[in-house]
């Protein structure tokens, strides 16, 4: 149910992007890579990609609030370049907060910090990523609600490749949890997505910024639920800079943001979540 639903928002965002992009014309000054560019850009959709957000959430959930707030502090920063190499580390936190209560509980909190290598031929990326992740309960939010920690925990080595066509770029891979706690947890995960760029603009502030439409479906399946797949859309309106490709350089988005699947918060990774909602996101 929850893919169907989230395969019928992405269609209509792409409806409304195509219809945007023939009432727009092309910009001026043909778009440059950013001498900063990342060799394997972000995932827009993936819960767990290490930018800068604030969202606000009506969710279904066992024991989560059924409105949250999801905020994410982070960035994948290039180290070292060569042509086809680039070496970066990733570092992250995401944590949400119970905003049906008058206190605000914080109630979970990753932490995520890695090394991903990327390789890059034409329009084919390869990103390869060795990381660890922890996870907490908030400490009012155990008290008020009287839980216990799970403490997760992992290491896990990363593999995706990534295939650009045209204004799509589709994704795949996945990943092994070399080491864990609770030492039950299963560790494969299998990974893949889907993403649109608008071509043109919807919005143009001069010189300063484009707005385009952007749309992505990301979608985990994890062997510690049965393979079950986590499905996670984004679409929104993108500011960027002009001069530069389409997701490089600094963006703005405002976002509509969808969930169905595994829980992607550390300490509820074993309860089943539905959500939807809005926010705010910042990639530098």
């Amino acid at each position: 149910m929850g893919g169907r639903i989230a395969a019928l928002v992405l269609a209509a965002a792409l409806a409304a992007g195509q219809s945007g992009a023939r009432a727009q014309a092309p910009l001026p000054l043909p778009p440059v890579p950013s001498p900063s560019a990342a060799l394997f850009p972000s995932l827009v959709a993936d819960p767990k990609e290490p930018e800068f957000f604030a969202t606000y959430l009506w969710q279904r959930s066992s024991r989560l609030s059924s409105r949250l707030g999801s905020v994410g502090f982070g960035q994948t920063i290039g180290i070292l370049r060569a042509r086809d190499w680039q070496l970066s580390i990733a570092a992250g936190v995401f944590s949400q907060f119970d905003l049906s209560s008058t206190t605000a509980d914080l109630m979970n909190t990753d932490y995520l910090v890695g090394l991903p290598v990327a390789y890059r031929r034409g329009n084919t990326a390869m990103r390869l990523r060795v990381y660890h992740q922890s996870s907490h309960l908030g400490d009012e939010y155990m008290i008020h609600a009287h839980a216990q920690r799970v403490d997760l925990s992992f290491e896990a080595a990363e593999l995706l490749v990534a295939r650009e066509l045209a204004h799509w770029r589709v994704y795949g891979g996945g990943e092994y949890m070399f080491t864990h706690s609770p030492a039950d947890l299963k560790p494969g995960v299998l990974h893949a997505g889907l993403e649109y760029r608008q071509p043109g603009s919807l919005v143009r502030l001069g010189r300063l910024a484009a707005g385009r439409l952007v749309a992505a479906l990301d979608g985990r399946s994890v062997q510690d639920r049965g393979w079950q797949i986590g499905w996670s859309f984004v679409t929104g309106l993108e500011l960027a800079d002009p001069l530069l490709l389409p997701g490089s350089g600094w963006r703005w988005s405002v976002q509509l943001k969808g969930y169905s699947g595994p829980s992607p918060y550390g300490e509820f990774f074993r309860d089943r979540v539905s959500s939807l909602g809005f926010g705010l996101g910042l990639a530098l």
